[in-house]
């Protein structure tokens, strides 16, 4: 079924927008309502409030889309098109005002992503592409970093903060940190959104879910940037990095993988 990417893409960005203004408005009475996967992943009222303003909204224009949501607002759709939401990705940085957070929206057809939004409120930057449109901020269009030097890289780092994963991140550190410029920590989807505009030159996300890089993805993808990992990008594994330091900081991770 035709879909008019432009207009979905716009509509995700609109409610992204309310969702953040929501979270913004919230913040100081916040309730964490418990942990999920283990003590670090937590989930407030705030999650659960912004996912069900972005559901609704979506499928008030779009009832027989599916839907994948982070807090469970999930539905398979009969229309061949879903929805794949991050409400609020950072939580504990939204908790503890530790650092930035987001929101993010992708529309797929499948497996394949076809428009994104990742809204990051406190800025009030809204990233935004549709497949085969580029990418962009705001209304501007963005690009990958034209760095060559790792060196003087900037790398992002998003990783799910379970036990394994950050023993699987101890090792794998020693390595790269010697290697480039800096590393920054953020949430995946603004990772992403950061490797589009050319902030990070270059990226690793390692044991992450769908709702956090589906939007991200295609934004970077947009923009430039080269993603890499086993069988492609995905949650799991993304390898990422601008054109000219691809050879370099893909062996890089490789050799410390």
């Amino acid at each position: 079924m035709p879909r008019d990417l432009t207009a979905a893409r716009d509509r995700a960005a609109g409610l992204a927008r309310e969702a953040g203004r929501l979270q913004v408005q919230r913040r100081a009475s916040v309730v964490v309502r418990g942990a999920k996967a283990h003590a670090n992943d937590l989930v407030s009222d705030v999650d659960i409030a912004s996912e069900r303003l972005i559901v609704d909204g979506l499928l008030a224009t779009w009832p027989d889309d599916g839907l994948l949501g982070e807090e469970g607002s999930s539905t398979p759709g009969t229309s061949g098109w879903r929805w794949v939401v991050d409400p609020l990705d950072g939580t504990r940085n939204y908790l503890t005002g530790a650092g930035p957070w987001s929101v993010s929206i992708a529309l797929q057809h499948g497996t394949t992503t076809h428009a994104a939004v990742v809204h990051d409120p406190m800025a009030d930057e809204t990233f935004s592409a549709v497949s085969g449109g580029g990418a962009g901020l705001g209304g501007a269009p963005i690009i990958a970093s034209d760095r060559c030097d790792l060196r003087e890289a900037i790398v992002g780092l998003s990783f799910d903060p379970s036990p394994p994963t950050k023993r699987r991140m101890a090792e794998l550190l020693p390595v790269l940190l010697p290697a480039v410029g800096d590393f920054r920590r953020v949430p995946a989807a603004l990772h992403l959104a950061y490797l589009a505009a050319g902030r990070f030159d270059a990226g690793l996300i390692v044991d992450t879910r769908l709702w956090d890089v589906a939007a991200g993805l295609l934004l970077a993808a947009e923009a430039g940037v080269t993603l890499g990992g086993p069988g492609g990008p995905t949650a799991a594994l993304t390898v990422a990095a601008a054109p000219a330091l691809w050879t370099d900081f893909s062996a890089l991770v490789g050799g410390a993988g």
